[in-house]
């Protein structure tokens, strides 16, 4: 694998009040977590944040909304932020991640800045009555398919440690590959006393041995990245992540979790010979 690592910054712009019942998500107000609940996080401040993102080596800068999809009012919210950031942040891969969404919708988002879709598949279609009832797994991957129709680069992944089973995650992976993303995210379950899953934390080496089925799956040109669940999962082994086939990570805080310090992943790659990627088309 290419020796270098891209880095992506998420910011939760609008928090905690999606009425879906995802059993992994502590946004649904359905499970009650003890979270930072907000409609609009100010504008300034999300710039401020692709700014210090940027700063610390970040070339992808995701704005994440609570909810099922993009409505009238969310598209006008992202397509706002989405011009603040371009305007005052350079060399930035903004990405919008707002759930099921049109293709007349995805348009507008690429016309006001957005470069990628981060949609994520999150489990097999087997799997995905067990762990959601308000809605389908095919609406989720139509809406992949309309990322790219709308001309946006495509980023799908999912989480591993929902209870599936090793047939479930293959299942995962194929439906991932068949859609030929340029990103994938892997996330590992994140426990919240809150949840109606209980979950499973995955051991390191399964984990590391799930990244390396997913890197021969995906293929060499996809950017595979590691994001939620990095730090419970490997802890201070997180390093041989890279060494399993993953080449990007998410840097700093999750949407409702604590990640590491960023300089702390940037210390932990330098000391393992590892570059951090400054532009999208480096290999």
């Amino acid at each position: 694998m290419s020796k270098k690592i891209f880095l992506c910054a998420i910011s939760n712009i609008s928090s905690g009040h999606c009425l879906e019942d995802c059993a992994f998500c502590t946004q649904s107000v359905k499970h009650g977590a003890k979270i930072e609940r907000y409609y609009h996080k100010p504008v300034s401040a999300i710039v401020e944040e692709a700014r210090r993102a940027k700063e610390r080596g970040a070339i992808g800068f995701c704005l994440v909304t609570a909810g099922k999809g993009l409505d009238e009012k969310t598209l006008r919210f992202v397509c706002e932020a989405a011009e603040a950031v371009k305007k005052a942040v350079e060399g930035l891969n903004l990405i919008a991640c707002n759930g099921t969404a049109d293709l007349p919708s995805l348009r507008i988002l690429k016309d006001h800045g957005i470069d990628s879709y981060n949609h994520n598949l999150e489990t097999s279609e087997a799997y995905y009555p067990r762990i959601c009832s308000t809605h389908g797994w095919r609406e989720r991957y139509e809406t992949c398919e309309k990322v790219k129709k709308a001309g946006l680069k495509l980023c799908t992944g999912g989480i591993f440690g929902l209870g599936e089973s090793e047939e479930e995650r293959e299942a995962l992976l194929r439906s991932v590959a068949s859609l030929e993303p340029e990103s994938v995210p892997l996330n590992f379950f994140h426990p919240n006393e809150a949840l109606p899953l209980p979950g499973e934390t995955l051991g390191v080496e399964e984990a590391l041995g799930w990244i390396r089925r997913a890197r021969e799956v995906l293929g060499e040109g996809v950017r595979l990245m590691m994001a939620g669940g990095r730090e419970i999962t490997f802890g201070d082994e997180d390093y041989r992540i890279f060494e399993a086939g993953a080449n990007a990570i998410v840097i700093g805080d999750y949407l409702t979790t604590k990640g590491k310090d960023p300089m702390r992943d940037l210390k932990m790659l330098e000391r393992h010979g590892y570059e951090v990627a400054r532009d999208c088309r480096e290999g």
